[in-house]
């Protein structure tokens, strides 16, 4: 596109504010908060209007713009969105906004850096998601955990937080090694990493095989999936509230991303060849991560191991190769980004309070947080798939397309919902109905102004995706099924 550009225009504005910030003194805590809210403020508003300005018929990339990077080695930096990409951008930024808001109270300390931190994350996450080239998406698929790494480290609630850093960093990182490789090997026989070319770029099956693992070995410890999972809950627990905010709303959707825009297209006969060690993991995970969730006494743990479970069925979606199947994957991930988000609100709220997140000192909430009972209620059934909920939308889709590959992955899959809404109804009824425990705390506050607004942000399009979910699957469908035109094609031969 020429002239006005929103999508450049989304990705610079985080880049600015940063600027901006690093001007003002760090003794102007208030200044500070005040311009990074104005700058994700607008960043949020820029994606809303790339949203207006997506054209859903069209199955190319939109807003194109290429810019040399390196041309004597055919590299290119190159961004565009589809309909897959989209909502992933406009989740980032609404959920990047409210960790700003999250965080005006709670943090006292760095708040200058903190603000930093978000404001680069952002810009980082926003070029995951739109950027076409191989190259340059591993290095910001990359650069994204040094903020979060800091995050969790400095401003992490307890004082396993930076063994909790260095874990959650160096399992991401040793992970993703093995993609580089593979993009490197890319390369040597393509000739570019622009993703426009590779994807009408052949490879021979058995190198397809190799490089598919290779890729999997990264974006399953990025999803995660079970076994590659074990950082997620200590890297959940030992983070801030605004931490573990994008940790599970957008961090961990990189990887169902990664899947759907590079391996499935690229790699069409290993994805096919390798779907059923993908059903046998996810199933694992639902299953294994809804038990274990049981099992949890520490408040963020259990919401982490949820995560878990979802993004299992997230996998199963995407892998069922058929349009429901992604369509419903791509709905989940959402909705998860935002019911997951609200989760970890919710605990933050009783964290904030009463410093503490073992289950055991909560009971009978609902007697003096009434507010606080309702949000956590509407979430908590929003977790497990209610009708009238984005999860309900997403899961039926996955059912739908794991129905029409086997009866036998369908049945086990419905069968983790059962287990997830034990957990979650579980969890709610320990923490808000009961004999409320005074001997514990004696002083009670329902959510504030600031909190209610949050949270109730986050109710809106729990509900517009449940209720009226074609406003988002009419822009991602063209695209999904753009997607599946190389794989139909390996199909039918």
């Amino acid at each position: 596109m020429s002239g006005f550009n929103p999508l450049l225009i989304t990705s610079v504005i985080p880049l600015i504010g940063t600027v901006i910030l690093l001007f003002i003194p760090a003794s102007s805590k208030n200044l500070c908060r005040d311009v990074a809210f104005s700058v994700v403020g607008l960043s949020f508003l820029s994606s809303l209007f790339l949203w207006l300005e997506f054209d859903s018929s069209d199955p190319s990339f939109q807003f194109l713009l290429t810019a040399n990077w390196l041309p004597s080695f055919n590299l290119y930096y190159t961004i565009g969105v589809d309909g897959i990409s989209l909502f992933f951008i406009i989740l980032t930024t609404f959920l990047i906004l409210l960790c700003v808001l999250v965080s005006w109270g709670s943090v006292t300390h760095s708040v200058k850096e903190y603000l930093i931190c978000f404001l680069v994350l952002e810009f980082l996450l926003i070029q995951v998601f739109c950027v076409l080239d191989l190259l340059l998406f591993y290095i910001f698929f990359e650069s994204v955990l040094m903020p979060m790494f800091i995050i969790v480290g400095v401003w992490g609630s307890r004082d396993r937080k930076i063994r909790a850093a260095y874990q959650f960093f160096l399992y991401t990182l040793t992970g993703s090694l093995l993609m580089l490789v593979a993009i490197l090997v890319i390369y040597f026989q393509a000739g570019t990493t622009d993703l426009q070319v590779l994807w009408h770029t052949e490879f021979s099956e058995n190198k397809q095989l190799v490089l598919w693992l290779a890729f999997f070995a990264s974006l399953a410890v990025k999803i995660p999936m079970v076994p590659f999972h074990i950082w997620l809950p200590e890297a959940h627990a030992e983070a801030p509230t605004a931490g573990s905010v994008i940790l599970a709303g957008i961090l961990l959707k990189m990887g169902g991303y990664g899947f759907l825009r590079f391996s499935l297209p690229m790699f069409p006969v290993a994805t096919i060849y390798f779907s059923p060690l993908v059903f046998m993991l996810s199933l694992i995970a639902a299953v294994y991560a809804s038990l274990t969730t049981l099992r949890q006494i520490d408040l963020k743990k259990i919401i982490a191991y949820s995560s878990v479970s979802h993004m299992g069925f997230v996998t199963i979606g995407i892998f069922t190769l058929n349009t429901q199947g992604i369509e419903g994957s791509i709905i989940l991930m959402l909705s998860h980004g935002l019911v997951s988000s609200a989760l970890f609100l919710c605990i933050g709220i009783l964290y904030d309070r009463h410093h503490t997140r073992i289950i055991k000192y909560y009971s009978g909430l609902v007697q003096v947080m009434p507010l606080f009972t309702v949000f956590f209620m509407f979430f908590s059934f929003a977790n497990i798939g209610f009708p009238g909920t984005s999860s309900f939308i997403g899961e039926f889709l996955v059912l739908v397309g794991s129905f029409q590959i086997s009866t036998v992955l369908t049945f086990f899959s419905a069968t983790s919902m059962i287990l997830g809404a034990a957990y979650s109804i579980w969890l709610l009824n320990r923490v808000t109905f009961g004999v409320l425990k005074t001997q514990y705390f004696t002083v009670f506050q329902d959510v504030s102004r600031r909190e209610f607004w949050i949270l109730f942000l986050l109710v809106i399009p729990t509900m517009w995706m449940g209720v009226y979910p074609n406003v988002f699957l009419n822009e991602m469908h063209v695209s999904v099924v753009n997607l599946l035109e190389q794989l139909i094609c390996i199909k039918t031969t």
